[in-house]
């Protein structure tokens, strides 16, 4: 088992969070999705798993790795907040 955290950007509400762990649940290989608004940190556990194409699925959910972030992520994250609290 192979166990992965990457600190990214955007995490703003549960509503985020569920979102990650939705996405990346889907993903090939992974057990495991923990995610903490708190730390900006998402920890990912599995077999055989891909860094770069979890790295990848959270940047087009609109939550960068650090070091990575531009408008459209920041944005994006933004709509999906605003959408979760009037739902």
């Amino acid at each position: 088992m192979t166990t992965h955290q990457i600190q990214v950007l955007n995490i703003k509400c549960e509503g985020c969070a569920t979102t990650i762990q939705t996405a990346l649940n889907k993903l090939k290989g992974i057990t495991s999705v923990i995610v903490s608004k708190e730390q900006g940190l998402v920890t990912v556990s599995g077999v055989a798993l891909d860094r770069d194409q979890i790295v990848q699925e959270l940047t087009a959910l609109g939550y960068p790795q650090i070091g990575a972030n531009n408008f459209f992520s920041k944005a994006k994250t933004f709509i999906t907040c605003s959408l979760e609290k009037v739902s």
